[in-house]
């Protein structure tokens, strides 16, 4: 985690690696953003705009020698894209040119930032972006490439609000954020060879532990307490693996809890689609399958070292989803916790089968309302792409994430659960079937499945499937591989409760 701290100084008396300013479109082109750079240098580089690229549009980067009258060694130009109608940016866009500035110069020490803040707002984006894009996965890397790919040590973030204690405590919370979303991110760049049922669960008690979430209670069942425990839908799916399902329970109970949340998370630790098997072309990426989990995990941990008044219980879902000897077919018939019969479509929609039993547990344990949040379906990223995850659920429950989520700068977007999806779930030898014949609404239609599961209990559910991992290139903050999207989401969500 890199080591951010507040100043008041002058950004161009500054010794450091690189200094960040913003850039800007504007209808006569784009512009300097940044009141105490030399203005012979803002000249100079406004001008030769057209033959440096920049054009001032968001998450666009440049790198410049500082030239005369700036100590830092390099100028890096974040573009913050058009300004609002009232002349400010959006919290969102300051957190993307921050996060994408210190993305960019990995590998060097110090980094200064000078993006505009004119509002403690603007600081708490800024910042939060700052932390968020310095990142980098490099346990499996050796010698001069993890060097290259080392996220920066040192950042200051230049303000007028260096003495606000709203400001500080701004930054210490993103601390906490940052290394929740970081933690998520590790989790889910961990190689599956590396990072399988009982090493994920060895990884929360960790997680715990190292990074002091205390009053964090955590239980783990083994594959025979599951089968014992009437769990049929992790002990299904992950019977097909050398490598045996968990399920964790991390509870924080902080006295005179305000309310009491739910978090249900998908930890299929790698997803070959079981004998409904994936196609090659599109397996590489499933080691990213249990992202809800790694979310749930260091979302609770945030709340804990938060010390958010509100009782969360986290329940990460561990199977890995094989082809073996033993693994269910097309056809088996498997009982969730609570009694509820599945026949079994397709192996490969085997998420919903772990988050039957996590959601029934949930329930069990009587919380006041119950997130799940998974990798769910391909039918979340047909129908929103890789950027937007869903959110489905009970109207008031679907609607508040969807607050915080825009709170938090993640985009998610509300989706229908239409009744006459339900008739879908009919089966000839079981209560219901765990995957529909009609390939239609398939995101709809797994959100309709996991609803028979929560009985009365005010419900959400998070469908993260494109948005979790970023196949393609860096953008903002998020880098390639592990997003760890739904972590500020889920936290915002908590803090809401909260007040």
């Amino acid at each position: 985690m890199a080591d951010l701290t507040l100043s008041g100084k002058n950004p161009t008396a500054l010794k450091v690696d690189a200094l960040v300013v913003g850039t800007c479109k504007t209808s006569d082109g784009p512009a300097i953003v940044a009141d105490q750079l030399p203005a012979s240098l803002v000249r100079q580089i406004e001008t030769l705009a057209p033959q440096l690229g920049v054009t001032g549009a968001r998450d666009e980067v440049r790198k410049l020698p500082a030239g005369d009258g700036v100590k830092a060694s390099v100028l890096v130009l974040s573009g913050l894209g058009e300004r609002e109608a009232d002349g400010t940016f959006a919290a969102e866009t300051l957190r993307r040119a921050a996060g994408a500035a210190v993305r960019e110069v990995a590998g060097t020490t110090s980094v200064a930032i000078a993006l505009p803040t004119a509002t403690e707002d603007d600081l708490t984006a800024v910042v939060e972006g700052a932390l968020l894009g310095a990142y980098a996965h490099t346990a499996y890397r050796t010698g001069d490439a993890a060097a290259k790919k080392a996220p920066v040590a040192s950042i200051e973030v230049l303000t007028p609000f260096v003495r606000s204690a709203r400001a500080k405590a701004a930054v210490e919370r993103a601390h906490v954020v940052a290394a929740a979303v970081h933690g998520a991110r590790d989790l889910v760049n961990t190689p599956p060879n590396h990072l399988f049922p009982a090493a994920f669960a060895e990884a929360a008690k960790t997680a715990v532990k190292d990074l002091g979430a205390k009053g964090v209670k955590v239980t783990v069942l083994d594959e025979r307490q599951l089968a014992a425990g009437g769990y049929g839908g992790i002990v299904g799916v992950g019977q097909g693996s050398a490598r045996p399902p968990r399920l964790v329970k991390l509870a924080y109970s902080p006295a005179k809890a305000s309310a009491r949340v739910a978090l249900v998370g998908k930890g299929i630790t790698f997803d070959t689609g079981g004998i409904s098997l994936k196609p090659p072309a599109g397996m590489h990426a499933m080691t990213s399958d249990m992202s809800g989990a790694a979310a749930v995990l260091h979302t609770v941990v945030a709340a804990a070292r938060l010390g958010l008044p509100v009782a969360v219980t986290g329940y990460l879902c561990l199977a890995e989803n094989m082809p073996g000897g033993n693994a269910q077919r097309p056809g088996d018939v498997v009982t969730i916790r609570g009694g509820k019969t599945v026949e079994i479509t397709n192996t490969d929609a085997e998420g919903r089968l772990v988050m039957a039993d996590g959601l029934v547990s949930a329930v069990e344990d009587g919380h006041d309302v119950v997130l799940d949040i998974a990798t769910l379906t391909g039918a979340q990223v047909v129908a929103l792409g890789n950027r937007v995850s869903g959110v489905m659920g009970d109207d008031d429950v679907r609607d508040a994430v969807k607050a915080a989520a825009d709170a938090a700068g993640e985009s998610f977007w509300p989706m229908p659960m239409p009744e006459e999806l339900k008739a879908g779930l009919k089966s000839n030898v079981a209560d219901m079937v765990n995957s529909a014949s009609d390939r239609a609404g398939g995101m709809l239609f797994a959100a309709t499945f996991l609803k028979e599961f929560v009985g009365q209990t005010p419900w959400g559910h998070l469908d993260i499937a494109g948005p979790a991992f970023n196949e393609k290139t860096a953008f903002g903050y998020t880098p390639v591989g592990g997003t760890g999207v739904g972590v500020r989401t889920l936290l915002a969500y908590l803090e809401d409760g909260a007040r």
